[in-house]
């Protein structure tokens, strides 16, 4: 054996042909192990991200869409209301005069009705009244006169 003094740091010589040889085949297993298996997963985490962003992308101008649809339609359906309503006030309003002039119609021909059946009773009422009166009044001239009038 034999005892090799050096000063210098770094030696060339056999062994370190085997050290840099030894670090490429472990470079080559841990590339082929870990780093090529770690850069696919990365790969597919990105392309998985992009493809979520640009669902949420298309989701929201989807939303969009739906929310300028739905605002139409809620307008639509306002001014359709709207109009039926407006339709309806039209349509309650010539139902109410056709009713107000139907009941006007119906108390004109009652008040008439009454008139006439309050006119035949003053009538009657005028004709036995008269009776009366004729039957009071030779009452009293028969009394008066102490005799007795024949008619």
């Amino acid at each position: 054996m034999q005892i090799i003094s050096n000063v210098a740091l770094i030696s060339i010589n056999e062994t370190l042909i085997l050290q840099v040889i030894s670090f490429l085949i472990f470079l080559f297993i841990i590339n082929r192990i870990m780093f090529r298996p770690l850069r696919n997963v990365m790969n597919e985490r990105e392309t998985y991200i992009e493809n979520i962003q640009k669902d949420i992308v298309d989701a929201e101008n989807r939303f969009e869409d739906l929310a300028n649809q739905i605002q139409q339609q809620e307008k639509a359906v306002k001014n359709e209301a709207f109009e039926q309503k407006e339709s309806l006030e039209t349509s309650g309003s010539r139902q109410a005069v056709e009713i107000l002039a139907a009941t006007r119609k119906e108390m004109n021909s009652l008040k008439n009705d009454a008139q006439k059946e309050i006119d035949a009773q003053i009538s009657a009422a005028r004709k036995h009244i008269q009776k009366e009166s004729e039957d009071l009044a030779k009452d009293i001239i028969e009394k008066l006169l102490y005799r007795s009038l024949k008619s």
